[in-house]
């Protein structure tokens, strides 16, 4: 078993168990103890010097960055199911909202959140409206973001707008209420729940 998580239930690796589902590969999962700081510890920082969580091995190949992790392992694993092929014209479309989820959305979000007072020229995610009539352009055109076909964009954009969604921090326009429940019924969604739930009962978690 090549593929390692380093992992939290309460961290956004939680999320990366979707993605490793999908992709269909045995993997294991490395507990970190993020309430005592294990994130930070020499070990972890060696293998991602940011100290956070996902961090993923793959044999000699580390991988971080939630939505980076989720490209690789459809590249890796799964090319022309979960990611369009290189030649592919849709691979535009693909890589466009897999990136506009943490560089735009996520920004966007916290500026709101946190009243942030900057010059919308300078930021990349511009502002909250314009993010949130783009996000929901995305999903016009399909039950996902490629139409018909589910791929690892979605795991990366809908991951995020549950979240989202979950803490009241996005307003639930029907686009995003319909979008995230049409992924809850996705098996390997359900698995990686179950998992989840799983390791935060044996970490003696709520």
């Amino acid at each position: 078993m090549s593929l390692v998580l380093h992992y939290h239930p309460y961290s956004r690796a939680a999320g990366t168990l979707w993605a490793l589902e999908e992709a269909g590969q045995p993997y294991e999962l490395k507990v970190v103890d993020i309430m005592k700081g294990e994130q930070k510890g020499p070990g972890l920082v060696a293998k991602n010097p940011m100290g956070k969580l996902p961090t993923l091995e793959d044999g000699d190949v580390v991988v971080t960055e939630a939505a980076a992790i989720c490209l690789y392992l459809a590249d890796r694993y799964a090319p022309g199911k979960l990611a369009p092929a290189l030649d592919d014209p849709r691979r535009g479309t693909y890589l466009r909202w897999s990136f506009f989820a943490p560089s735009v959305i996520e920004p966007a979000v916290m500026a709101k959140v946190s009243g942030w007072t900057y010059k919308e020229v300078a930021a990349g995610w511009g502002n909250y409206d314009s993010m949130i009539a783009a996000a929901e352009s995305a999903l016009a055109h399909g039950p996902f973001v490629l139409g018909e076909q589910f791929s690892m964009a979605d795991v990366v954009l809908g991951g995020l707008l549950r979240f989202m969604l979950q803490f009241k921090t996005i307003e639930p326009r029907a686009a995003f209420t319909g979008y995230v429940a049409r992924l809850d019924q996705r098996p390997a969604f359900q698995r990686a729940e179950a998992r989840n739930l799983a390791m935060r009962q044996q970490l003696g978690l709520k």
